[in-house]
């Protein structure tokens, strides 16, 4: 009998996890399993704010997929079209031409991406923080403003570097905001030139709330901690406009700042545009229960799965709603999405996703938290070592694990470091500097003989 293969498309929480867990329920008689992925590495997302602060290495903070994934394929490319009509998959590898994928089963799982508005200057000046690189990216560019305001003879510039916008009150961007909060005020330390009441941090939330996923209590309890520390927050407040730096925002406020991150939110990938899979109102891929592909009618698609951010599964403890895009339901519908491919495979029937609430746990800075865990509320430094404690036992592998214990370890027995290497991202400029083109000869017309 020939082994069935199975296509995971994308290697985020889900795609990982489900392959890890196939490679170990199936043995390769039973089944293939291709993992396609454009970046040869899963990113721990949770763990973005705080390798943006440098408490963790930006490589700790990544899974390599070829060394977790051992017993699986790894495809270093882009899917590019599905149709499960032919129960096929088209790849756009690295190098080289598209090539065409056949397939018995199907996990679509590419993840999200940032959702952004038409804003005006918003593509121009904003930050995102979904990737490692977009971690590293603002830790260097804060720390850089530290050093325009240090030196600038102009006041508005300098009042511009050290205004620092965040847009989004969920976990990211109140755990991003917290974090580069805190990695300011100890580099202040090194620049006589600067005040600490010259800082100004701005949270802009829609609503009219903050993680609104620990409850309204310790929300509002993360809301006065941060306004302690000086942050301003915008509660029921939407950017209008930051075209060149230029603030504007919904209450009538305008000022300059030369940091926005972006952190408002997510939407389903924009791969899932080019698939025959059923979809839902928001673009997300329509799901059963068992995680299954369905039509709206209910009918299933065999072979055809999905879970998290770029699906739409019921949520069966809270009936008539969806599961939120978290990491923790991502991880938990792997597992379950796992056994049921596995189910189905040794021809038996795949059970339902159902998730029994635990609670969220999120970071304010160092040392500082707030929790709301089995109807129990924590805050303060229990809580963000609860915070810490739960994502390390998440992370993929004892080898990362040991990792990011060791940086922790490191973080607290030494300074923290507050050197910004901008030219990580434009590597090549100083050579090309130096490097003068050379206009190559043009090639003589042949002659006939």
């Amino acid at each position: 009998m020939n082994p069935q293969r199975i296509v995971v498309v994308g290697a985020g929480h889900v795609g990982l996890y489900a392959a890890l867990r196939l490679s170990k329920k199936l043995n390769r008689r039973r089944a293939e399993i291709v993992v396609i992925d454009p970046q040869p590495h899963m990113t721990y997302q949770p763990f973005l704010p705080e390798a943006a602060a440098g408490n963790i290495s930006p490589r700790h903070s990544v899974v390599p997929l070829r060394r977790e994934l051992k017993k699986c394929r790894v495809v270093s490319g882009e899917v590019t079209k599905v149709e499960h009509a032919r129960k096929t998959v088209t790849i756009q590898p690295i190098e080289g031409p598209a090539t065409e994928l056949s397939y018995d089963h199907i996990i679509v799982a590419p993840g999200s991406v940032s959702r952004t508005l038409p804003i005006p200057g918003l593509s121009e000046r904003g930050i995102g923080l979904k990737t490692i690189g977009e971690a590293t990216y603002l830790r260097n560019h804060i720390l850089d403003q530290l050093d325009v305001a240090a030196v600038t003879p102009d006041p508005e510039l300098r009042k511009a570097a050290l205004t620092f916008v965040f847009v989004g009150g969920g976990f990211a961007g109140i755990e991003a905001l917290a974090e580069m909060e805190d990695v300011v005020r100890d580099a202040l330390k090194y620049y006589p030139e600067l005040d600490k009441n010259e800082l100004k941090f701005v949270l802009v939330e829609a609503t009219n709330r903050i993680l609104p996923e620990v409850g309204p209590k310790m929300g509002a309890y993360a809301a006065r901690e941060l306004a302690k520390r000086g942050i301003s927050l915008r509660l029921d407040t939407f950017l209008n406009s930051c075209v060149d730096g230029e603030i504007v925002l919904s209450d009538g406020d305008t000022f300059r700042a030369e940091t926005l991150v972006w952190t408002a939110g997510v939407k389903p990938s924009p791969m899932l545009d080019h698939t025959d899979l059923p979809r839902g109102p928001k673009g997300h891929v329509n799901c059963l229960p068992t995680l299954q592909v369905a039509d709206s009618d209910g009918n299933v698609l065999e072979g055809a799965w999905s879970a998290g951010d770029s699906a739409q599964v019921p949520d069966l403890t809270n009936p008539g709603g969806w599961c939120s895009p978290s990491a923790q339901h991502a991880v938990r519908q792997a597992r379950v999405l796992a056994d049921n491919i596995r189910q189905v495979v040794l021809g038996g029937e795949p059970k339902e996703y159902k998730h029994k609430y635990i609670g969220s746990v999120a970071g304010l800075g160092l040392g500082k938290g707030v929790a709301h865990v089995y109807g129990i509320k924590v805050k303060g430094w229990p809580a963000w070592f609860m915070h810490r404690t739960y994502h390390v036992s998440h992370i993929p592998s004892f080898h990362r694990k040991a990792r990011v214990v060791a940086d922790w370890t490191l973080a607290m027995l030494f300074k923290r470091e507050t050197i910004a290497l901008g030219q990580l991202h434009s590597p090549r400029e100083e050579f090309t500097e130096v490097t003068p083109p050379v206009q190559r000869p043009a090639e003589r017309p042949k002659v006939d003989a």
